[in-house]
């Protein structure tokens, strides 16, 4: 294996920054209770194939039909005078987002405002379509999400007097805001991510789900506000100028990738999941309305088997939440416990749904023999995409157009592959086991911290120090420690790093930057303080984003993740640590849950990450385009890193010998690859 100075790494946490352009207020408190006034809307429906209409001439009224949908969102308040941009410029936008929503468009235009969509129906597919609009035509919405709490509220909602004009399931988001502003949010259990204009207040209101399971990017431009579910379609915007973001670019380095609001984009941030933006005024300002919760020590505990039941149950709920739809839904199997439990539920709701697995050559990453084994267990149709490195080689390039970032790992070209697999299978909607193990303690690194003597120590007095230095900077503690040494990763990343950006390295060096509020890491136990971090860090913007939803919906597939439904997840906090790790192993409480539902031998199994050919496979493939990619003279141009130390890297992994673990090896070669191919995708120009 290759190194830097000797130095192999492991992943692990994702970093976040504050907003750099933006008047930002991070606040918990939540808005006051609005009126509601009536305006007359300019509502354009777009079918699908269309040209989008000049705004003001034509309207549709709001379909009668209702639907469930995921889609893209995007649009734009102008800030300037005059009337800015409108119709082109927004489809522009929403254009860029036809894998999130190909089956329909629409666009609202009204003082200023525009919000536009891309439509992927779900439940009646050949429904109602977005902007929604309030009874007055003042509150105009387009969401791209689920609201599976959605006939509860409809009743209250309708009862209260307020009337629908269509089935959608996000509809109800207009009529909480009218009826409670922007504490709607405290109401919602769902996966979303919306826009709303107020047009009285000459308001927006942009929000992502608690977790952060669905994503919203945005920016500022001196004469407008801009935002769309992806950061393409915010670059589409005329006046968005390109650039890398070094400290994105140091993060993927240095933790498994990004973490709102960082992109790799400069000046455009994501939302992050649990927060809030509000732009009126000229201002904008971000909000945190949710986080995850910590045990409470005056609780009375239940009894081991009480905990199992009850978790059974809420898993068990949360399926059923999620198998509503009017398409087929498809299971992924990973051949581990936690997608295998969620296939057993399903199947147990309504059997017959396909499931889809990913098969490597050779035994070493190969996991297809639990896939089958759960798959024959539940007896489902099941799909094995079987993945080499000449499929990895082959879809790399679309996976970093969908993905917008570098990666050290070549798994996200398998989920790529699983999503094209179910889409061809005629599954629009699947379900994963994703977020179990932040949960309940899945991952090797929490029995190793139940195995320390004490607090773990990074070399000398000196290096100890200086580490403890960084981790106050990342942790807001420096006895709260996570994964690795990272001064000393600061130092061995350099030399990968060309003179010119050396030379700036004291602003893109992203261990200058807080990760997160110290204040959620206080006075939690170790066990919560990293299931906390791998949350918050690891899983929302990482696990769920680039591997997650971008991968899934880049073949118009969406991904649903029954372990983070809200009452699952705070119950989580609720289970005391010692039924989550213990002598036993990792998931004690869900391993135990899953008795009579999942194989013994799937349960009894140790802990088997996702895992695919790095770059020695992605090499040796012979590839034209990837030695070109490589070649020292266009790392030379391009001005990011150091040709010579690129070349090492490559020679190295030329190897015969050369192999690669990434769950114990960062496959640094497969950045600078993933990063070139970044750097052509989006236009972004080389280091100055």
């Amino acid at each position: 294996m290759p190194s830097i100075n000797g130095y192999r790494i492991s992943l692990i946490a994702l970093l976040a920054r504050p907003g750099k352009r933006f008047l930002l207020s991070c606040q918990n408190n939540l808005g006051a209770r609005e009126e509601k006034t009536r305006k007359k809307r300019n509502h354009i429906l777009i079918p699908k194939g269309m040209n989008c209409p000049r705004p003001g001439t034509g309207r549709a009224d709001v379909p009668r039909e209702g639907t469930r949908t995921m889609c893209g969102i995007a649009g734009f308040m102008s800030l300037g005078p005059g009337p800015g941009p409108g119709t082109r410029e927004l489809a522009g936008m929403t254009d860029t987002l036809t894998h999130r929503g190909p089956d329909a468009a629409g666009q609202t235009h009204h003082d200023g405002v525009s919000l536009g969509f891309r439509r992927l129906g779900i439940v009646a597919p050949g429904g109602a379509g977005q902007p929604l609009f309030s009874e007055d035509g003042n509150v105009a919405l387009v969401c791209n999400g689920e609201i599976y709490n959605e006939p509860e509220l409809r009743s209250e909602l309708t009862a209260r007097g307020h009337r629908f004009s269509t089935r959608s399931d996000t509809e109800v988001i207009v009529h909480l805001y009218e009826e409670m502003g922007v504490e709607l949010l405290e109401r919602l259990r769902g996966q979303f991510a919306f826009a709303i204009h107020d047009r009285r207040r000459r308001r927006l209101f942009l929000a992502r789900d608690q977790v952060g399971v669905l994503p919203l990017h945005h920016t500022l431009t001196p004469d407008a506000f801009v935002f769309g579910s992806e950061a393409k379609a915010v670059i589409a915007f005329p006046g968005v100028e390109r650039a890398v973001d070094l400290v994105g670019l140091d993060q993927v380095l240095t933790f498994p990738g990004l973490v709102s609001p960082r992109t790799m984009f400069q000046g455009v941030e994501a939302l992050p999941g649990g927060h809030y933006l509000l732009v009126e005024d000229g201002r904008v300002e971000r909000h945190r309305y949710w986080d995850f919760g910590r045990p409470d020590p005056d609780a009375p505990e239940m009894g081991e088997a009480e905990y199992a039941e009850q978790l059974l149950e809420l898993l068990d709920r949360s399926v059923r939440r999620r198998l509503r739809a009017d398409v087929p839904i498809g299971l992924y199997l990973s051949g581990g416990l936690d997608s295998s439990l969620i296939a057993a539920l399903a199947e147990r709701a309504a059997p017959g749904h396909p499931t889809f697995s990913v098969a490597f050559p050779g035994d070493d990453i190969n996991e297809s023999g639990f896939q089958r084994l759960m798959a024959e267990r539940i007896s489902s149709p099941h799909h094995e995409t079987r993945i080499g490195p000449d499929e990895i080689v082959d879809g790399l390039r679309r996976m970093v157009l969908h993905a917008e970032t570098p990666v050290k790992e070549t798994y996200n070209t398998c989920s790529l592959a699983l999503s094209r697999s179910a889409r061809e299978a005629g599954a629009r909607v699947v379900l994963s086991g994703e977020g179990a193990d932040e949960l309940f303690g899945g991952y090797v690194g929490y029995r190793l911290d139940g195995l320390r003597p004490g607090p773990r120590t990074f070399g000398s007095p000196v290096e100890e120090a200086l580490e403890r230095r960084v981790r106050t900077v990342l942790w807001g503690d420096p006895g709260v420690g996570y994964e690795r040494s990272y001064h000393a990763w600061r130092r061995s990343k350099m030399p990968l790093y060309s003179e010119g950006v050396r030379d700036a390295f004291a602003q893109a060096d992203c261990l200058n930057h807080p990760v997160v509020d110290e204040r959620a890491l206080a006075g939690r136990d170790p066990l919560d303080q990293r299931s906390y971090l791998d949350l918050r860090l690891r899983l929302a913007d990482h696990l769920l984003g680039d591997h997650g939803d971008r991968m899934a919906m880049a073949n118009s597939v969406e991904a649903r993740h029954p372990f983070l439904d809200l009452d699952v997840v705070e119950f989580a906090a609720s289970v005391p640590a010692r039924l989550k790790v213990n002598a036993s192993g990792e998931k004690y409480l869900l391993r135990r849950s899953a008795r009579g539902l999942v194989p013994d031998t799937i349960i009894g199994r140790e802990k088997f990450g996702f895992r695919a050919p790095g770059s020695p496979a992605v090499l040796r493939s012979g590839a034209e385009w990837v030695a070109d990619t490589l070649s020292p003279a266009l790392i030379a141009k391009q001005g990011y890193f150091d040709p010579e130390v690129v070349e090492r890297l490559r020679q190295g992994f030329l190897s015969p010998e050369s192999d690669l673990d990434p769950h114990r090896e960062d496959d640094l070669l497969l950045v600078v690859l993933t990063f070139g191919i970044l750097l052509d995708s989006f236009g972004l120009p080389d280091h100055p």
